[in-house]
């Protein structure tokens, strides 16, 4: 394994990204976040089919059976994620930076009777350790965009964790359009961002592909970026009828234009996923 000296020494990041995110998982507890997971959303990624038109659910076509598959889940925040995928069968390993994120993870865990299944461990990935060849799956949701200045290391270790051949699955904010990122900046629309982050580009994919050379990527949220606008705080399943219309013909668009190659550079989120090397050969970040 290389040594955490071959990585950029984050500090004082590490220490604002918690505090980000504990401000977020306490106001998510306050707001009553602690509830058992929809069993409406558990019938949605549940599906024998589900829809590729749907970043979420594309994900959850692309892993196909979970059942007794060890996962880690990276950046897992409140549990969300970690506590669906259990809930699918999986044996799932929750890791975050922040203290109270664990908390609220561990608590809804509980709650979705879980506990059994899932393990939630408070630590910088730049930090943790885990034997090799561990996992099945590697799960990450609007992490690696945090992780940039780390991203080969990082990358590095989540391959010898991860079993020969073990899937790794990411959804990422991505700008390959320069001009369209800035035109979004000029929109009045507020998002809640760390200091340092921002969508992955292409030379971050490329760092990507070193490691898993299958690399599939697909591009989400061209039009679909306006359904914060049309659905109940952005809560599909529990929107009305015609909301949920609406954002299905916006997602069927995004769909059939982001699949058009002089396109498909506007999305402004991708999944992409790949396989780690079948051999034992590892890959270590250049010096």
């Amino acid at each position: 394994m290389a040594n955490l000296s071959r990585a950029a020494q984050p500090g004082p990041r590490w220490q604002e990204e918690a505090a980000f995110f504990d401000r977020d998982a306490e106001r998510h507890m306050q707001g009553g976040a602690t509830q058992a997971l929809d069993p409406l959303t558990l019938r949605r990624y549940a599906s024998t089919s589900p829809r590729k038109r749907f970043r979420e659910e594309f994900r959850f076509r692309v892993l196909t059976d979970l059942k007794s598959k060890n996962v880690l889940d990276i950046g897992c925040g409140d549990g969300q994620n970690s506590i669906l995928l259990a809930k699918l069968g999986a044996k799932v390993t929750g890791i975050d930076i922040s203290p109270k994120s664990i908390e609220l993870a561990q608590k809804k865990a509980k709650i979705n009777q879980v506990s059994d299944s899932t393990s939630f461990i408070c630590s910088p990935l730049e930090e943790a350790q885990f034997p090799a060849h561990s996992f099945d799956v590697i799960w990450g949701d609007a992490i690696l965009h945090h992780l940039i200045e780390n991203l080969e290391f990082v990358l590095s270790r989540l391959t010898l964790w991860a079993k020969p051949g073990a899937l790794m699955l990411f959804s990422e904010p991505v700008n390959f359009n320069n001009a369209l990122r800035r035109l979004r900046f000029l929109l009045p629309v507020k998002t809640d961002a760390t200091p340092d982050e921002r969508p992955l580009e292409p030379a971050e994919l490329a760092v990507v592909k070193r490691f898993l050379p299958d690399l599939r990527f697909r591009p989400f949220s061209l039009f679909g970026r306006l359904e914060r606008f049309i659905l109940i705080n952005y809560n599909y399943e529990r929107s009305p009828l015609w909301r949920r219309a609406v954002s299905n013909c916006l997602h069927c668009l995004d769909f059939a234009l982001l699949s058009l190659p002089v396109i498909r550079n506007m999305g402004g989120q991708a999944v992409f996923c790949g396989h780690t090397q079948k051999s034992e050969k590892h890959v270590e970040p250049e010096a």
